[in-house]
């Protein structure tokens, strides 16, 4: 009886790690092909039938596309305003949440569905009234529109994945912390922000990848060649008419790099995170 189990046991789990395998297989293809066409000319990526090994393999594709995007300054960039993006929503999203979590005042529950209502908003509606409010604050052709907001508590999802997360932390542990004389600020600093590292990490990611890929908000207000970031640098190979595909993908392939490396990193965390987010 048991060694029938057994075998059940095994068939499923040899039919749910094929389909894994064969889900990851189809969403490495698009993955495949461009780093395949990174290394090709030009004219070998129309051929049909595919041709999925370069040949010849043209590794000065890369130093061709680097150069022409002026990856140095781009990457400058697109660093400034990531760093100092995923700083501010960790810092402010984590402060609304903890608020929204802990702390006790009239209108809280109203004051958060209030809050949440906004991710029903697309973002297309309010484009143009925030637009006007950057330049008429002469922010326009500046990193500040792209900064600014992450440090007033603009990510609504982040504020509820870490309000969720803040719920299910023991009251008991900031209720012996309050007998020891710990304020509210220490509380947070020193208790809830070390718990919520799992939580933290997931938002980091996102903000990371949110503002790294980040193609609308610098085409909108970035109008000077010295504040190009990636996301606009990788325009340069698409003309009217004709474009680069060789470059562009090995451009591609660079700008995709460290967001590989970031979520491989930190990949343990973020599952994490998602799955204690949810239980209270």
């Amino acid at each position: 009886m048991s060694a029938s189990i057994n075998k059940q046991k095994t068939g499923k789990l040899a039919l749910i790690y094929t389909l894994l395998i064969l889900g990851a297989l189809c969403f490495m293809i698009p993955f495949i092909w461009m780093l395949s066409s990174s290394l090709k000319e030009l004219p070998q990526i129309f051929v049909f039938p595919p041709q999925w090994i370069p040949k010849p393999v043209r590794w000065d594709n890369y130093a061709r596309a680097l150069l022409k995007m002026n990856f140095p300054l781009a990457l400058k960039n697109t660093l400034i305003i990531t760093v100092f993006t995923v700083t501010g929503q960790l810092l402010s999203s984590a402060c609304v949440a903890y608020g929204f979590a802990r702390l006790r005042f009239p209108g809280r529950e109203l004051l958060f569905m209030l809050v949440i209502s906004t991710m029903m908003l697309p973002s297309q509606v309010t484009m143009i009234p925030v637009f006007i409010i950057f330049k008429t604050l002469g922010w326009v052709d500046t990193l500040k529109p792209l900064i600014v907001p992450s440090f007033l508590g603009a990510n609504t999802f982040a504020i509820f994945l870490l309000r969720q997360f803040f719920l299910t932390i023991p009251k008991e542990l900031e209720d012996a912390a309050r007998i020891d004389g710990c304020g509210s600020l220490r509380i947070f600093f020193q208790i809830m922000m070390p718990l919520a590292k799992p939580a933290l990490v997931t938002v980091g990611i996102f903000a990371f990848m949110g503002s790294w890929n980040d193609f609308f908000g610098p085409l909108i207000y970035l109008n000077s060649e010295s504040l190009r970031t990636l996301a606009i640098a990788l325009q340069t190979f698409q003309g009217q008419f004709t474009a680069e595909w060789n470059l562009l993908m090995a451009a591609s392939v660079v700008v995709l790099l460290p967001v590989l490396m970031i979520f491989f990193i930190l990949q343990r965390y973020f599952v994490q995170g998602i799955v204690l987010t949810g239980l209270k």
